[in-house]
């Protein structure tokens, strides 16, 4: 709940975008005197300026990095990395620093409404499907839910918003969690942990902290991935309401406290009477869509939230029964002459893409673009036995290349040294080439999108569109 007397309070907002605008918005209507900095100055920057300008926001554009005079705190979009001179020059001068989802948190119930407590989920994979699939148990079981935060819905929006939640599914990244001093969620998770962002970090210390922010406060449940230990080493060193207890979920049989898979069944461990004897079915592995070992994980880690705040098994199954996940996350596009073709462009990490390899025996893997720092030897050695054959693009290419000649030498490489636009459905055509009856061609990039397209969005759907081409002329 908001302690803040925001009139008259100067108060600077750190970009525009999903985040600011609704920031901005929010502090002036409580009377505080906000500007808002923004390092770009294009044509969609200067309509949101022009907007918020005539609320009466003075807006700077292309000059992110000076600290307004008179600033008493500033307010960050979560990408703005820290080392940024507007935060030096805030510490310097003592001002604190918050995100939105700090915002949020302050300004829950400061409506009149009553605050929704929060089901925060966290990790370098699996993020967006766990928290939609939370989500859906959670409108299973009655629950008036959102799914809201690094997934697409402004916090702000959903706590200063007119609906009155019982409980919201918080999707938050490292970024927002490095901004989130005094965020205590009722139950967390976070689902495993890999190297990722560490120019914005620093260090995978530094990386695995922020994410371990998410456990602070916890005052039911701290769920953690039993395959993964750095993530039970979250739980020891986080600072939690008594009685908060450390469930862990994995895909082999349960001991207590934990939720796994016996015989193709979820079953619960943790929220039973008699957690040394006794199993509650939840869910069979068929009702997970797709029913890929990493987002059967994902659906575990949901179920334990869930269960965490009192869901019935029944509403379980039914949630992730009506569940769907996003496109170009493992998402089937088509067969042609017996070979599958698969979109998961939104594998960007190594982490995500061998879980990606893990899911299918013979691919031929399109992979390739912006490595971010990452290395991919660890990455080949694990999937050299499933690979028939790999089509390289996009700018770090090479990289995957060197770790396949090292590690995988007799694997067939096409490299394909181009980055218009026709250069997806030539990847997809070189693939059909090698694959074989029983494959799967599999977009699995390993890397960011941005040195060939928008986003990993519109890849995938380059990907799609250039296969439907191919089975539209192999009908």
């Amino acid at each position: 709940m908001s302690t803040v007397d925001w009139q008259g309070k100067h108060v600077t907002v750190a970009g525009l975008g999903v985040s600011g605008i609704p920031a901005a918005r929010a502090l002036h209507e409580r009377g505080a005197l906000v500007t808002v900095v923004n390092d770009g100055d294009d044509e969609r920057a200067r309509a949101q300026a022009a907007e918020l300008e005539a609320l009466g926001i003075t807006v700077r554009l292309g000059d992110g990095a000076t600290l307004p005079p008179s600033t008493e705190l500033v307010v960050t979009a979560p990408g703005w990395q820290p080392d940024k001179p507007l935060f030096l020059a805030a510490a310097e001068a003592g001002v604190p620093v918050w995100g939105d989802v700090e915002l949020a948190w302050r300004l829950r119930g400061d409506n009149g409404k009553k605050a929704a407590p929060w089901l925060a989920v966290t990790g370098t994979n699996g993020k967006t499907t766990t928290v939609r699939m939370l989500a859906s148990i959670l409108e299973a079981a009655g629950l008036r839910t959102a799914a809201v935060g690094n997934i697409g819905v402004s916090l702000l929006d959903a706590v200063l918003g007119d609906t009155e939640y019982d409980v919201l599914a918080v999707e938050l990244s490292s970024y927002q969690l490095h901004w989130a001093p005094s965020l205590r969620a009722h139950s967390a998770a976070v689902l495993n942990l890999a190297p990722d962002h560490l120019d914005w970090h620093g260090s995978m210390e530094a990386y695995a902290a922020d994410k371990g922010r998410v456990y602070e406060g916890n005052t039911v449940a701290c769920v953690y991935n039993v395959a993964d230990p750095a993530t039970e080493d979250l739980v020891r060193e986080a600072d939690v309401e008594e009685g908060c207890r450390a469930i862990g979920f994995t895909l082999g049989a349960p001991g207590p406290s934990q939720l796994g898979v016996v015989d193709g069944i979820l079953v619960d461990r943790a929220f039973v009477a008699n957690r040394q004897k006794q199993a509650q079915e939840l869910a069979e592995v068929s009702d997970v869509d797709p029913p890929a070992p990493h987002n059967i994980a994902n659906a575990l880690a949901a179920a334990a939230l869930a269960r965490a705040f009192g869901v019935e098994p029944a509403a379980v199954r039914d949630g992730l029964r009506a569940f769907r996940p996003d496109a170009h996350r493992i998402e089937h596009v088509a067969d042609i002459g017996e070979v599958a073709y698969v979109d998961d462009s939104k594998a960007t990490n190594t982490h995500a893409t061998e879980a990606s390899l893990a899911a299918y025996d013979s691919i031929v893997w399109i992979a390739g673009g912006l490595a971010k720092g990452a290395t991919f030897d660890e990455l080949v050695i694990g999937a050299a036995k499933r690979l028939r054959g790999v089509v390289l693009m996009g700018a770090d290419r090479a990289l995957i290349h060197e770790a396949l000649t090292r590690h995988a030498p007799e694997v067939p490489v096409v490299d394909l040294d181009r980055t218009d636009t026709g250069a997806m459905s030539e990847a997809v055509a070189r693939a059909a080439e090698l694959a074989r009856p029983g494959d799967t061609v599999l977009l699995a990039p390993a890397c960011a999108s941005m040195d060939m397209f928008t986003n990993y969005n519109k890849r995938g759907e380059a990907f799609a569109d250039a296969v439907r081409a191919r089975a539209d002329e192999s009908a």
